[in-house]
């Protein structure tokens, strides 16, 4: 069942999901990508009629692997395209309860509001009391009104004030949406959507799938990396990054920090207080520590590669209160790191005078709060996003983006499988879709003290490793919905997902047809970037920013044409043609035909 609320008009209306879109594309990622390019075609991002999906996968509502995750989708007002990001909340749980695979949310609302679904019953009910809260603030209050047991997903004063990289929270800490999805909400009025369920989630192989999973659970702590990653979860990735000459440090200029050691995972082991995690999860990973200010922040790797070195900041407990602070206000914390640190190499250039400097402290909690609200001149351009802000200010060359999302913490000087992963990432420079720098260093290791040894390769294995992630982590687990940690970082079997998707479905589901169906969603998503940019697109888009050419580090830097010849094998391999464009065979082939009329004169 799909729950549609249109804020404008205050109708309520449900309809079934259509059993061939779940064979085509199961669900979440898959499901919002389809309800997006049907309905949502040349909008303004944050005007009435784009349209925000909530969407819940399979996985949801019910015991599986780590399935505790939504995704959240429309158009983004970051990028101009399709915007999406997932979510660890009890909202998944909750919506599936209450009998729901999706809510599209359609136009804006007068005043400000919030959903209430219980089941069956749904009410647009009055946000005037929690309107100008942080998202902190306002979970507590709903769950004074609805119980302690109910998901919640809200917005800060960032999405309210449509920054455009502001995002959802949940549950103090758990955020999605990267490109924009708060600031959405924020302009549809919406200030949070609160779910109660109660009902079963109907699955068609009990006996198989309780085997299936209670056998997962069994195996997770089993696993040789489990009680490491109970210590640090993704925390550690910031030690193994540093070394391998990868960590985006002050502004992405250098690779390797010098205070690492006291931003790291075992920094944060001596500081933590307590874990949180995603429902239905055995491996959480959510360390909270107390930060500078005594409140409790919780901390991975990405938020504190971002605010942390990224920014030239070497303290962890002052990192933990910019990581909060971004949670609070409703803002993406990689997003966030980019436009101080862009912000604090500007002020260095003279190009920005009242910006920070890197490592101040006090002046980069000022600004994140000026952001949220878009208090002054520079918070203003800065709310924007990087690559507008780096437009305005002819600073192109240090202004660290694809398509207008900020580049997550990861280096890519000597990298080319990376880079490749960030320039064609379905949203935007995103690490989530394929963590393939994991594998490229475990393929090339790099000697430490022996830079000038490293040779950089551009090989087609690179090309088809960053495809073969794309399926596996931007494709099934994106549309399952579930986490994708116990696969990456312990080592689970894959097989396992496939068999417990089948007893759920009733439908014989082998890896190979999951895998078909994540390359039917990449075609589509590309197919709604070249729709929404008009016949401007090429292959220029999928490049990763423009530092990672023109500056050496270590006496390294990427090569233009190799990287393109490297773009031309994954176009390649993908069915695309040389501008990055699904060809008409592949859409065919992938029964995309819906898609050909919306681009002729497009394809090739």
């Amino acid at each position: 069942m799909i729950l549609r609320v249109n804020l404008s008009t205050r109708s309520i209306t449900k309809e079934q999901v259509d059993e061939r879109t779940l064979d085509d594309f199961i669900g979440a990622r898959g499901l919002a990508a389809k309800i997006i390019w049907d309905e949502v075609k040349d909008v303004d991002p944050l005007s009435a009629d784009n349209k925000l999906v909530v969407a819940a996968g399979p996985f949801n509502g019910l015991r599986t692997p780590s399935g505790g995750k939504l995704v959240i989708a429309a158009k983004s007002p970051l990028t101009g395209g399709y915007g999406d990001g997932n979510i660890g909340t009890m909202a998944s749980v909750h919506l599936r309860k209450a009998g729901y695979m999706a809510i599209v949310i359609e136009g804006t609302s007068e005043k400000p509001v919030y959903l209430y679904v219980e089941d069956d019953h749904v009410s647009i009910l009055s946000a005037e009391g929690i309107w100008g809260l942080s998202t902190f603030d306002t979970e507590r209050k709903l769950k004074e009104v609805h119980g302690d047991h109910v998901g919640v997903l809200s917005i800060g004063p960032a999405g309210e004030n449509l920054v455009r990289f502001a995002v959802v929270i949940s549950q103090e800490g758990r955020s999605g949406g990267r490109p924009g999805m708060g600031a959405v909400m924020g302009s549809k009025k919406l200030k949070a959507i609160v779910v109660k369920g109660t009902k079963d989630v109907q699955v068609k192989d009990k006996r198989a799938f309780e085997e299936y999973t209670r056998e997962v659970y069994k195996i997770i702590p089993k696993l040789p990396a489990y009680d490491f990653w109970m210590r640090q979860g993704t925390l550690a990735t910031l030690e193994w990054a540093n070394k391998n000459r990868a960590l985006p440090t002050r502004n992405f200029s250098q690779v390797k920090f010098e205070y690492a050691r006291s931003v790291d995972g075992y920094s944060m082991e001596a500081m933590k207080v307590t874990k949180r995690g995603c429902p239905n999860c055995n491996m959480i990973c959510g360390n909270v520590v107390l930060d500078m200010e005594g409140k409790e922040s919780e901390l991975d790797y990405e938020n504190v590669g971002m605010l942390g070195p990224n920014t030239g900041m070497p303290s962890l407990n002052r990192v933990a209160v910019l990581n909060r602070l971004a949670d609070e206000l409703g803002m993406d914390t990689i997003s966030l790191g980019v436009v101080l640190s862009f912000a604090m190499e500007a002020h260095e250039k003279g190009k920005i005078k009242e910006a920070p400097g890197f490592g101040e402290y006090e002046k980069s909690v000022e600004l994140t709060k000026k952001i949220a609200y878009r208090d002054g001149e520079l918070a203003n351009l800065l709310a924007d996003g990087v690559k507008k802000a780096a437009e305005q200010l002819g600073l192109e060359n240090i202004a660290m983006h694809v398509k207008g999302l900020e580049v997550s913490a990861y280096n890519c000087y000597i990298y080319p499988a990376m880079a490749l992963a960030y320039g064609t990432s379905a949203i935007g420079a995103h690490h989530k879709e394929a963590w393939v720098i994991a594998w490229e260093i475990g393929t090339s290791p790099l000697e430490e003290g022996a830079v000038s040894k490293y040779t950089m390769t551009y090989s087609s294995e690179k090309a088809s490793k960053v495809i073969e992630q794309q399926r596996i982590r931007g494709g099934m687990f994106e549309m399952l919905t579930a986490c994708r940690l116990p696969w990456v970082e312990l080592g689970l079997d894959l097989d396992w997902y496939a068999k417990i998707l089948s007893a759920i479905t009733g439908k014989e589901w082998t890896l190979t047809r999951i895998f078909e169906a994540a390359d039917r969603v990449y075609s589509l998503i590309r197919s709604y970037w070249v729709r929404e940019f008009k016949g401007k697109w090429d292959r220029y888009m999928d490049y990763p920013p423009e530092r990672w050419f023109e500056q050496e580090v270590d006496g390294m830097k990427l090569e233009k044409d190799k990287y393109d010849q490297l773009l031309s094998e994954y176009y390649k391999l993908r069915g695309w043609d040389e501008r990055g464009i699904p060809t008409t065979e592949t859409l065919k082939g992938q029964k995309l035909d819906f898609v050909l009329n919306e681009l002729k004169g497009v394809l090739s």
